[in-house]
């Protein structure tokens, strides 16, 4: 039996079958070129993915990146800002205030560099490791239900979004 797509999956085919236009009478929008490209479907996924964890974590306002960020920060302690953000992907300009906002709430200490004074360096408080420890409960569960999606092709899909990250970088 053919494992069935996630309904943006099929709402996408759908209407990348029908020229990108939506069939009559059922409220599509049309998506045009945006059904083929693969960096369209990426933010689709990410934005599912990203929602569902926010919402079964029961952090509804959890924004992307707080529970990687943290969990890089615990891996690493006394990591720079701008270790942190290279490991996850962000510049000056997203990096700044997100490590703001993990100051403001506690979960982390920022201190001066000893090597470099210009530089932050930071390590997870007491707040923050508890904060991870819940977060890491449901990112696991997560992860589980994303593993009930792709199936036996995790490997597969996490080698191909790792070669896109590192061919466009």
């Amino acid at each position: 039996m053919p494992q069935r797509l996630p309904l943006v999956a099929r709402k996408t085919r759908r209407i990348a079958h029908n020229g990108g236009r939506p069939a009559a009478g059922n409220g599509n929008v049309r998506l045009g070129v945006l059904a083929d490209f693969i960096a369209f479907h990426l933010l689709l996924a990410q934005n599912a993915s990203f929602r569902a964890f926010a919402k079964h974590s029961g952090q509804p306002d959890l924004k992307p990146g707080r529970f990687g960020a943290l969990m890089v920060i615990h891996n690493n302690p006394g990591i720079t800002q701008v270790a942190l953000g290279r490991a996850i992907s962000r510049d000056k300009s997203t990096i700044t205030p997100l490590v703001q906002e993990l100051h403001r709430r506690g979960f982390i200490r920022r201190s001066p560099s000893a090597v470099d004074r210009r530089s932050v360096t930071l390590t997870l408080t007491r707040a923050g490791e508890a904060a991870l420890r819940g977060l890491l409960a449901h990112a696991r569960a997560h992860d589980r239900r994303l593993d009930a999606l792709v199936g036996n092709r995790k490997a597969a899909l996490i080698a191909l979004l790792r070669r896109i990250a590192d061919g466009l970088e």
